[in-house]
């Protein structure tokens, strides 16, 4: 690592040895180059297994940005229209919104409609399904709400209706391979054998990001059930399972080659994924407004938030995030497996900055 940079090495260490991190891995690009990767803690109790460069961890919507990558190079390749109905590619779709509109979270579909027990995560076409059939929170286009824990299955199945695999061979054999990015979601065994567990910094953390009973953004993050539920999070089930929007398992540094590669016009070490003009309409702002389920005003792209500074990525509930900084002219990934808030990123980004 370049001498610059070290007080944000010297912060993530402190990150750990005050405890209020377990473990975790932090990666920077910068002008081009991979200028920070660190790891430290542990995967599992402290004490215990070594957090190591090819530890995975679940990066909740981290993976949302991942997943729409994955329709937008159907988009590039002229497969699919952003401005052509759903119902276009998944006939069985009643909801009369766009494929933009999935892009950019205003579909009106932020919860899946049927209430179902952590088993579903399991099931695909149960949950496809449900939402093929449900009727919109409000008319499409109109107001924007996460969708939270839809997102990846209204993604993930245009892209299989449009290219016959799931989102998971997809994103393996079209972007994971192609750029060399230690991520993927429906994990095997050997890749399981390498995840870090989550744990809460609180224990009251899953009640406190639920939100009120019955609330939108309660049914949003709530069903199916489990997904807030560390039986559940750390389980071959969930490990093994597609639910694309919130199971993403990645590395910082895979998560941060990806954004270097976007930043850089959708091209990284000589291999083209997405086309320039494509990378800029997908990271430029399709609705500026209120967010109904995260109750305050966001700026959403083709699957990405927009921040005031002019950077777009996504960060995940309990503290992953990712993005790219064009104005800087940087990429950066940090993922942990201490689901608490995102102070400790806002705290590293502080440190980044006065580096550059």
């Amino acid at each position: 690592m370049h001498a610059r940079f070290t007080p944000v090495r010297d912060y993530f260490h402190d990150l750990l040895a005050t405890g209020r991190e377990s473990g975790a891995s932090l990666a920077v690009w910068y002008d081009g180059q991979q200028v920070i990767d660190l790891v430290g803690g542990y995967r599992d109790v402290p004490g215990g297994a070594p957090w190591r460069p090819d530890t995975l961890v679940n990066v909740y919507s981290v993976g949302k940005p991942v997943a729409a990558l994955c329709l937008l190079l159907l988009v590039d390749r002229g497969q699919v229209d952003l401005d052509a109905p759903v119902a276009q590619y998944w006939s069985e779709f009643r909801t009369p919104a766009t494929v933009r509109q999935v892009l950019s979270h205003t579909a009106g579909l932020p919860a899946f409609p049927v209430p179902r027990p952590a088993a579903a995560i399991a099931d695909w076409a149960l949950l496809a399904g449900d939402l093929a059939a449900a009727d919109p929170e409000w008319t499409p286009g109109s107001t924007a709400g996460e969708h939270a824990w839809t997102y990846g299955h209204l993604v993930g199945e245009l892209v299989r209706r449009v290219d016959g695999r799931p989102l998971s061979r997809f994103l393996a054999d079209e972007i994971a391979d192609r750029w060399r990015l230690d991520l993927g979601l429906g994990l095997g065994e050997a890749d399981q054998r390498r995840c870090a567990d989550l744990r809460y910094g609180d224990p009251r953390w899953p009640v406190r990001k639920l939100g009120e009973p019955g609330s939108l953004r309660a049914r949003a993050l709530g069903n199916p059930a489990g997904g807030l539920d560390l039986a559940v999070l750390n389980s071959a089930l969930w490990r093994g399972a597609e639910m694309p929007a919130v199971n993403l398992h990645a590395t910082a540094s895979g998560l941060a080659r990806l954004y270097a590669g976007l930043l850089a016009g959708g091209v990284l070490d000589g291999v083209r994924l997405i086309g320039a003009e494509l990378v800029a309409e997908a990271t430029r702002v399709q609705y500026d407004g209120p967010d109904l389920v995260l109750d305050r005003q966001v700026r959403w792209t083709l699957g990405m938030q927009w921040e005031p500074d002019g950077s777009w990525g996504m960060g995940g509930i309990g503290g992953s995030s990712a993005w790219a900084d064009p104005e800087r002219g940087y990429a950066f990934a940090y993922t942990t497996a201490v689901l608490a808030e995102h102070d400790r990123v806002d705290e590293l980004v502080e440190v980044l900055h006065s580096c550059l």
